[in-house]
């Protein structure tokens, strides 16, 4: 098996094991054994755990939005319908027994203390780089202040995730999707100089 197929199931397994059950219980012994492979081979492709935890944000940015952006698009209505779809979307996701919550928030929770990280900075810009979209599909749509919006859309995202994780509440998601609706709705009318309905 060539080195790059290798790399991508030692990066699968880690994400499996990472994201289930914490980085901090996870072994590289563990990741090793999911992988199908000796822990010399692991070594091989990656030099330590940190590594491998970088590799798992890694592997989770881009398909987590390309979600968000497939969920927008394919929502019918105005921005603030696309908006809300997201979060609707989301509660479906957290009503799955295998959800567990965003896996940047409870990655960067167990590395506070370790602000340098690497993977504690994947989560960062991972983040700024849903809010940067969110705030181009604001602009699109005409809305004044998006970068703005976009933050705030972003608190209640990431407000839903914390919530719905500690609760096993998904219908969280929904009533912070209804707030990011009213924000949209509010944003666009200041933008018309509509009157409130």
């Amino acid at each position: 098996m060539d080195k790059l197929s290798t790399r991508e199931r030692i990066v699968s397994a880690a994400s499996r094991l990472f994201y289930n059950e914490g980085i901090g219980r996870v072994s590289v012994d563990a990741i090793a054994a999911e992988a199908g492979l000796t822990k010399r081979s692991l070594y091989y492709h990656f030099k330590s755990k940190d590594d491998l935890v970088t590799a798992y944000l890694d592997y989770r940015d881009l398909p987590n939005l390309q979600a968000f952006q497939r969920w927008f698009e394919e929502a019918d209505g105005s921005a603030s319908d696309k908006i809300a779809a997201i979060f609707n979307q989301l509660e479906i996701s957290a009503k799955h027994p295998k959800w567990k919550g965003c896996g940047f928030l409870r990655t960067s929770s167990e590395l506070i203390n370790m602000p340098g990280h690497p993977a504690l900075k994947r989560g960062i810009a991972h983040k700024q780089r849903i809010e940067a979209w969110l705030a181009g599909c604001l602009a699109a749509g005409g809305i004044a202040n998006p970068d703005d919006l976009a933050r705030q859309i972003r608190i209640l995202l990431d407000g839903a995730f914390a919530v719905v994780t500690l609760d096993r509440d998904p219908s969280y998601m929904t009533l912070a999707g209804q707030a990011a609706r009213t924000l949209v709705e509010a944003a666009s009318r200041q933008q018309t100089g509509s009157p409130p309905a």
